[in-house]
């Protein structure tokens, strides 16, 4: 006989024949389509996108391009697999309850608690960069006071109901899913010489190749962009857990994995060679007031860092309000699957597993704090120790793929309504870009830079898998436990 550790094996068991994951599970099926509609749209839409690009184009020129496209592309990849998974069998704890059934529990908990992690240290990055922002428009307010406030705010909505946290994440989502059409609208028709009322010269895309080339500093900076850009587009996967709390997840899955493609080609592709082709790469304003600012002050668009500063207001607010509920739901997840603090699963009147968002946001706060008090030392070691997390989800995720496939198709074949393409190949050719960004990563031995966020992530990562390998043997060792 095999062990079995104590506790619902969640995991193992398909929920019965029309009954949701989410209902199930006690989580109520709160979020209605139109939410998960503009999550998914929403989702891949960071702040790193609006405030980190300008670095991408210093390092890369016009070839930045091809950093996001190639990124983009392993993105794609990675949510069709989620997506193929996610559709079969949605689940509140998305790729690590995969993880956990296909590659067995250490790799579940190990995965479920490094991604937590992750968004908990991203809680206290946001609530400090939408504090800076709102202390330059209310400086009598102190900028730790903002921090509070903007937690506590968000906290509430997210213990109130999964309807209000949909509904905060649906308009936040829609801000920047307006701001990046209308940018990419307006930056197109001064691209092009008929933007209304504008004497803007019109300069095509001369600006691709005019200063330097397409490639100012050699096919080696496409892989520099690559480091500097893969990070901002973490939160795509958001979508396939958020599923599992709505009237029909398998549905949502699907669309939202179909619709990937153009997401990332429009809103980061797309909005980037907007900025490059209306700006020579090296102008010196991209640097000074960040790419999308820069773009729109060319085109003489009236006030365009306040209205910048107020679109990554927005998108910081909606990546903390999502950080949040995903840290939560992996957190009852674990709990579920017997690899957490049982309490985590209890839910209140309404739905919601308060116990975790509480435990996830104290956790949040107290990262906040260190951010306050040692910037430089004790939240830069958080930082580093969960910059990798990001690819070792998107590792975890195509490895258990490759084994669910054959799960799926053995038990319920009807489920397989996304498919991975090319399957196992290009599965296989993910796991070797996804390996070769990260050893790529080692070769930055910049302060802060990418060895750094590898080594100590991986650190990390090893002491988890160590207590949940720990955790089995001392499971397996329980009298009465069947072996």
């Amino acid at each position: 006989m095999t062990t079995r550790p104590p506790g619902p094996p969640a995991q193992d068991t398909a929920p019965p024949t029309g009954v949701q994951p989410a209902q199930q599970a006690g989580l109520r099926a709160g979020l209605k389509n139109r939410h998960l509609s503009m999550i998914a749209i929403g989702g891949v839409i960071g702040a790193g996108l609006f405030v980190g690009s300008a670095s991408g184009i210093a390092a890369a020129g016009p070839g930045i391009l091809l950093s996001y496209a190639l990124v983009g592309a392993l993105v794609v990849f990675v949510m069709r697999m989620l997506g193929e998974m996610a559709a079969a069998n949605p689940s509140s704890g998305s790729f690590s309850a995969y993880a956990d059934r296909a590659l067995g529990r250490w790799a579940g908990f190990s995965i479920g608690w490094l991604y937590w992690f992750f968004w908990v240290v991203v809680l206290a990055v946001e609530a400090t960069a939408g504090a800076v922002i709102l202390e330059g428009w209310v400086p009598a307010v102190p900028q730790w006071a903002w921090a509070l406030i903007v937690m506590v705010v968000l906290t509430a909505a997210n213990l109130a109901s999964v309807g209000s946290f949909g509904e905060f994440e649906f308009w936040f989502a829609g801000i920047k899913v307006v701001a990046i059409t209308g940018f990419i609208v307006l930056g197109g028709l001064a691209i092009f010489g008929v933007l209304p009322g504008s004497d803007h010269a019109a300069p095509g895309f001369d600006n691709l190749t005019g200063h330097g080339g397409f490639l100012p500093h050699g096919p080696g900076a496409i892989l520099t962009g690559i480091l500097l850009v893969v990070f901002s587009f973490m939160g795509s996967e958001i979508v396939t857990l958020a599923a599992g709390e709505s009237p029909d997840a398998r549905r949502a899955v699907a669309k939202a994995t179909r619709s990937v493609i153009w997401r990332v080609g429009v809103f980061y592709v797309g909005s980037i060679l907007v900025v490059v082709a209306l700006l020579p790469w090296n102008d010196p304003s991209i640097a000074e007031k960040g790419s999308y600012v820069a773009a729109l002050d060319s085109i003489g668009i009236p006030h365009a860092g306040e209205i910048m500063n107020f679109i990554v207001l927005t998108a910081v607010l909606s990546c903390l309000n999502s950080g949040l509920y995903t840290a939560s739901r992996m957190a009852f997840s674990l709990g579920q699957r017997g690899d957490a603090p049982h309490s985590f699963v209890g839910t209140n009147s309404r739905g919601v597993p308060q116990t975790a968002i509480l435990a996830s946001v104290a956790f949040g706060f107290v990262a906040v704090a260190f951010n306050y008090l040692w910037p430089d030392t004790v939240f830069q070691f958080l930082l580093n120790s969960s910059g990798a997390v990001a690819l070792f989800v998107w590792l975890v995720i195509c490895f258990s793929q490759l084994r669910m496939r054959g799960i799926i198709l053995r038990e319920s074949p009807e489920k397989l309504v996304v498919r991975m393409w090319l399957f196992p190949y290009l599965t296989w050719a993910t796991i070797g870009m996804i390996s070769f960004v990260l050893v790529y990563m080692l070769t930055d031995d910049s302060e802060g830079g990418g060895r750094v966020q590898v080594l100590l992530s991986l650190l990390v990562a090893a002491l988890v898998i160590a207590v949940s390998l720990v955790r089995e043997r001392v499971r397996r060792g329980r009298p009465g436990t069947l072996t």
